[in-house]
């Protein structure tokens, strides 16, 4: 989608060439002028009247009426223009306006946007209207391609927000295309080979790594889940470098399993089809990797994908096999399933060649996670009270929400075993918990953080899908890191003028 924003009173943007028109009224109601053009005075009728409730995703719509150029014009109640109200007044208004099949429509404030709103509407509004095509044989694509925002007034951080957003939500849409891509639509060949693509297009770096290569590196943790797939691993390296190379960059470790059946250690069949889903964490790097293209931030970010398959086929890993990993560390494998930290492990040993100033990985880890944390917030699991801060704050700004959980050394003692270093399972009890903690021995040479996005990647049911998170929360942290980093010199000057 395009995005604008312009500079207008509702009594022009009423007149402007649009399929529809949304006006978000503030409990306030207009100030001023505003208050006398057209649609003003129609709005204030039918408040009068009762017709017209103040509750944030409360209707007036008004289809092909006289004065009004755009086909439907319909005004929403944002109420008090809470994060939350406003998020229901764009879900109400796109129900009313998206069976006309927009693909011009314009949002006003008859007020001011903030830049929050902006980052909020665009992102509602992509989410609402994204529809997947990819092996549909007769696809319905999205026809929603413009989006002009107004306002009686605008200010150059709208036109910076909306740039952002834009991005972002290119981002988020490239990550749920992918993740909702059937497991023979999205191998790690085909996961591989977007990567370079997305690389190709933003003008940065992106090598690919074959089954030699990471046998030369010594990945054998890596190694061993891939042995039961007929499909060939890749290690995906994408480097983007925005500031001097002397900068350390932050790593983005994205888990890459395209599909998982367990292995040896089966799953269930119910549902079984969503393990499509299990490379979600490599979905959100490609999908930040975009948005960095696009917007070209003075930060150097690193993404690592270890991509494979889980397959049970005769030459796969067994539960009671030990494994030697990139780090030199054994592990024995318990459970064939808890196979993601096993990719993840040896990529966050690869990461310590970059000297990073941080690590993130992110993962569809744990069905302990869903259960502790359900689908509204994703778990971050850190000993890093710093970062974990950073990406807290990251989440809250950008609505894409974590929680910090415990890391107590105590939990790992379930991880102990006499064949090997290190078992990769710890029991049931705070899985989630054991589980970061297994790859928290692999990344002690950085400041590390660990997101669990097994409830918060995808939805089930009816509508089931990508979410594209959390996308969102880790654009958000890159940028802030760039932001900090871009005010450092500045502050040396004046400390060494000051001198």
């Amino acid at each position: 989608m395009n995005f604008e924003i312009q500079k207008r009173a509702l009594s022009r943007v009423i007149r402007d060439d649009l399929d529809a028109l949304i006006v978000f009224w503030p409990s306030q109601g207009p100030q001023g002028d505003a208050a006398t053009d057209p649609l003003s005075q129609l709005v204030l009728q039918a408040v009068q009247k009762g017709d017209f409730e103040d509750k944030a995703g409360t209707l007036l719509n008004l289809y092909g009426h006289a004065g009004l150029k755009a086909r439907t014009t319909v005004v929403v109640h944002a109420a008090d223009n809470q994060a939350s109200q406003i998020r229901t007044a764009v879900r109400a208004a796109w129900s009313a306006v998206k069976s006309s099949k927009v693909k011009k429509l314009g949002l006003h404030m008859p007020g001011q946007w903030s830049s929050a709103h902006l980052q909020l509407v665009t992102q509602t509004l992509s989410e609402l209207s994204y529809s997947y095509t990819t092996t549909l044989s007769k696809p319905q694509p999205r026809t929603l391609k413009h989006l002009v925002f107004s306002a009686p007034s605008v200010t150059a951080d709208n036109q910076l927000a909306l740039s952002k957003a834009q991005a972002l939500c290119a981002g988020i849409d490239l990550a749920k295309e992918w993740a909702n891509r059937p497991a023979n639509h999205a191998t790690p060949t085909l996961l591989a080979h977007a990567a370079q693509s997305i690389a190709k297009a933003g003008a940065f770096k992106c090598d690919v790594l074959g089954p030699k290569e990471v046998a030369k590196l010594g990945m054998g943790s890596f190694m061993a889940v891939a042995k039961g797939a007929a499909e060939p691993l890749r290690f995906i390296v994408m480097r983007y470098n925005g500031a001097a190379s002397t900068q350390a960059p932050i790593v983005l470790v994205g888990k890459g399993i395209t599909f998982d059946t367990g292995g040896i250690s089966m799953k269930p069949a119910p549902e079984m089809d969503e393990m499509k889903y299990d490379m979600s964490g490599a979905a959100s790097v490609l999908g930040v990797f975009k948005a960095l293209g696009e917007l070209k931030p003075a930060i150097n970010v690193v993404g690592l994908i270890p991509a494979t398959e889980n397959m049970p086929d005769g030459l796969a890993v067994k539960p009671g096999d030990v494994v030697t990993s990139m780090s030199g560390q054994t592990i024995e494998i318990l459970n064939t399933d808890a196979e993601g930290r096993l990719v993840l492990c040896d990529a966050l040993t690869y990461a310590e060649r970059f000297k990073p100033q941080s690590v993130v990985d992110i993962a569809t880890l744990t069905g302990a996670c869903v259960i502790a944390l359900g689908a509204v917030r994703s778990g971050l699991f850190t000993s890093d009270d710093a970062l974990a801060l950073e990406l807290q704050q990251a989440g809250e700004q950008s609505g894409d929400l974590c929680w910090r959980m415990p890391m107590d050394d105590e939990y790992a003692e379930g991880l102990k075993t006499q064949f090997a270093d290190v078992a990769n399972v710890a029991g049931r009890m705070a899985g989630s918990v054991t589980a970061a903690k297994f790859l928290q021995r692999f990344a002690k040479k950085y400041p590390w953080a660990h997101l669990d996005i097994a409830g918060t990647a995808w939805k089930s049911g009816a509508a089931k899908g990508a979410t594209g998170r959390p996308v969102a929360l880790l654009l958000n942290y890159v940028l802030t890191q760039a932001g900090k980093q871009a005010s450092q010199p500045a502050k040396a000057k004046r400390s060494r003028s000051a001198a």
